[in-house]
């Protein structure tokens, strides 16, 4: 999973990825098709276009191997990877995205007393991807939003923003990165946990 706060990269560096996973092995590719699941309405094939062009690849031809949705709530979410694993099953896909994995879920449930309904259907829905990417072996890749640290220890941390989701977030990933802002349109990432 990435995590940071807007304009970051986090999108860019997904659409990066729906593009090489389509490169061979041997150019460090993954040979295979993505799946971009967009919350948050960040996609733009325009991007893709140019990237794909930056590795030699045929625009058109990389578009058509991005299969993209829009998801609406959480529960549209949730059900558009039923409908992927039907799609995996009829083609090798290479890297399933989800741009943002949590941001549909803060709206559906707001607030401390709706806390609990909102870990327990995140989990599922981490456990689904997890059982796609273990059946299908697809890696993959989600972003997180982040959240201000209010608490004590804020005033000790020196970048009091944490990632949405808590424990169940972390538990979920294999590897956790943190990006954030640099000088002018630098962008520095680091490896939170792995």
């Amino acid at each position: 999973s990435t995590w940071g706060e807007f304009r970051t990269g986090k999108t860019q560096l997904c659409h990066t990825l729906c593009v090489t996973c389509q490169l061979p092995l041997a150019q460090g590719g993954g040979e295979g098709k993505a799946l971009y699941i967009d919350t948050e309405g960040t996609f733009r094939p325009e991007r893709c276009r140019a990237i794909a062009e930056r590795y030699g690849l045929a625009p058109d031809d990389v578009l058509d191997n991005i299969a993209y949705a829009r998801a609406f709530n959480s529960d549209h979410q949730q059900q558009l990877l039923v409908q992927a694993a039907a799609m995996m099953v009829e083609a090798r896909y290479a890297v399933l995205v989800v741009d943002s994995a949590t941001a549909l879920f803060r709206t559906d449930y707001s607030g401390r007393g709706e806390l609990s309904a909102r870990q327990m259907q995140l989990a599922k829905f981490l456990r689904t991807l997890t059982r796609l990417a273990d059946e299908f072996g697809v890696a993959v890749v989600i972003t997180n939003q982040v959240v201000a640290q209010v608490d004590g220890a804020a005033m000790f941390n020196a970048d009091p923003k944490k990632p949405i989701g808590g424990h169940i977030m972390a538990h979920a990933s294999t590897t956790r990165l943190s990006l954030r802002k640099g000088r002018n349109e630098q962008r520095i990432c680091k490896i939170y946990d792995s």
